[in-house]
């Protein structure tokens, strides 16, 4: 429709799926990103400007975090991975619209732990004990 305002999606209202593990809601999601490296190359005889080739993709690691609960399914796949047992997975991250709607998705593939972070414990404080983990993986595409 013309002249139909859009407001953009919050940043707070999000799922995680990542395939085969069953963990309850996610606090924070970052570091999903895509580059290309680029190439600079000049031959003798040209300018004195080089030409900027594309090269290799790159992809940034993705930081999961929640709240500590008794679900070990995050920690279970990193230490499958310590073990040498590398289980690559497809993760989704859906960004949900004011009505409860998925309106945005990007998927991740080839995903597997590369970090994993307890939480710290402070006698004093008052905050969720969070647990992280970070995702290596090999590409990312928006699927909405």
């Amino acid at each position: 429709m013309a002249g139909e305002r859009r407001d953009p999606y919050r940043n707070f209202r999000f799922r995680i799926e990542v395939e085969g593990i069953q963990q309850a809601g996610f606090s924070e999601i970052s570091g999903f990103d895509a580059s290309l490296s680029v190439i600079e190359y000049r031959e003798g005889n040209e300018t004195i400007t080089p030409r900027k080739l594309p090269g290799l993709a790159k992809y940034g690691n993705i930081s999961l975090k929640w709240g500590v609960t008794d679900s070990l399914d995050m920690y279970n796949w990193m230490s499958e991975s310590i073990q040498g047992k590398i289980s690559r997975k497809t993760v989704t991250i859906i960004a949900i619209n004011e009505e409860g709607g998925d309106v945005a998705t990007w998927q991740v593939i080839e995903a597997w732990p590369s970090k994993y972070s307890a939480p710290s414990f402070k006698g004093t404080g008052n905050e969720v004990a969070i647990e992280s983990l970070e995702l290596a993986h090999e590409g990312m595409t928006r699927t909405k």
